[in-house]
């Protein structure tokens, strides 16, 4: 069978990244415990209540097609949860609901790019969006940060490859540095876009896990509302992963061309999980502060157990359920080292390079497993560390 050139070039050369993660699960399979940190899969899972309502409702016979934009509760109970957080007047109009995160940030680059148009992303980047940008016939072009500026972006970096960008794609808080972007980053890029036509596709899956500063929406500054997509999942602010409901957020033309591609392609979102995100939104913030404080408590564990290191350096953790440690001063890169702690400790996290060469001489773990286990494979993780130093 001949394959097309497009579904062939969508991962790029070489390995996609996730070598470690294949590892250690052939590694539990073959009965061998493995302290796990490498995915952003909540160990704590969905809460109840919203299961029984998806249950109602499915017994209630909302099993056949729902509305392919999303029935109109949930995207009302989006838009105020869009308005309040970013003070930007926003109506149903303005939502679209996908099968998750992944599928609207597909949708969105779909919507903004042609053929050969080139998409730029921050790196480091979750390592499916330079996948998603080629996967419709574009060019992606990651944007190096830097792990002296704690990854926040510069705009000597970002300005000269704007210049022949239709889109940028943005990450804050953010997978995998745990950094977010600051509000004078925040301005800087958006002058940049603004400037240079490139609409802003702006990832914020976990608006909701804010350990320090304040997460600003972008549509949220001058000029950006009709200059924006934002893109939003119920999968980490409620421990929905698997239940598969994003949005988009954008002008209502654009919006409306969107519904266009879901029509024939997706045809929507099941109803009785759309009731059950309907229900999960419209019930207070109490789950989804239920939710993050299981992160922000480890978060405190681990800057504990790290204040007196000086070889292994935490970036600034400010938000997301992810740490990333640079430990370049092993001498080691970031997929030897998680080789090395995978084969000798049986402890499992990303290496930095998995997400961009911007990573490289870090590794990223997820904060994912219960508080003993956190506490024990991150101790045990800086003792591997320090043996390779001395």
């Amino acid at each position: 069978m001949k394959l097309s050139n497009r579904i062939q070039s969508i991962t790029g050369d070489g390995s996609d990244g996730w070598d470690i993660l294949y590892r250690s699960r052939d590694m539990i399979d073959a009965g061998i415990p493995v302290l796990e940190l490498t995915i952003g899969e909540h160990d704590n899972r969905t809460d109840p209540s919203i299961i029984d309502e998806m249950y109602r409702s499915a017994k209630a016979g909302n099993t056949g097609y729902a509305a392919v934009p999303g029935n109109t509760d949930l995207r009302e109970a989006i838009a105020a949860r869009v308005q309040a957080q970013s003070g930007v007047p926003t109506t149903k109009d303005n939502v679209i609901v996908t099968t998750g995160g992944q599928a609207a940030l597909f949708a969105a680059h779909l919507a903004l790019l042609d053929h050969g148009d080139t998409g730029l992303f921050m790196d480091p980047y979750y390592a499916t969006y330079p996948g998603g940008i080629r996967s419709i016939g574009s060019k992606s072009l990651a944007v190096p940060t830097h792990s002296d500026h704690n990854f926040q972006p510069q705009r000597a970096d970002l300005e000269p490859l704007a210049k022949s960008a239709k889109s940028l794609l943005i990450n804050s808080p953010n997978n995998p540095t745990g950094v977010i972007y600051s509000r004078e980053t925040l301005e800087m890029i958006c002058d940049v876009c603004l400037t240079n036509d490139v609409v802003l596709v702006s990832d914020e899956v976990y608006d909701t896990q804010v350990w320090e500063g304040e997460h600003i929406s972008p549509r949220s500054l001058p000029n950006m509302a009709d200059n924006c997509f934002v893109i939003g999942s119920m999968s980490k602010s409620h421990a929905m992963t698997g239940w598969r409901v994003g949005w988009i957020i954008g002008p209502k033309d654009a919006i409306d061309r969107i519904l266009d591609l879901s029509t024939i392609n997706t045809y929507g979102v099941p109803g009785f999980i759309q009731d059950a995100a309907t229900f999960a939104l419209t019930n207070g913030t109490e789950l989804e502060t239920e939710v993050a404080n299981v992160f922000r408590n480890r978060l405190l564990m681990a800057r504990e157990i790290l204040k007196d290191e000086t070889d292994i350096r935490l970036i600034p953790a400010q938000g997301a359920m992810y740490l990333m440690l640079d430990i370049r001063a092993t001498g080691l890169s970031g997929d030897d080292f998680a080789d090395q702690l995978l084969t000798q400790e049986h402890i499992a996290v990303m290496p930095g390079e998995s997400f961009g060469a911007s990573a490289a001489g870090h590794i990223r773990v997820a904060m994912t497993i219960p508080d003993d286990d956190f506490k024990t494979a991150l101790t045990r993780l800086i003792a591997f560390a320090k043996s390779k130093i001395a």
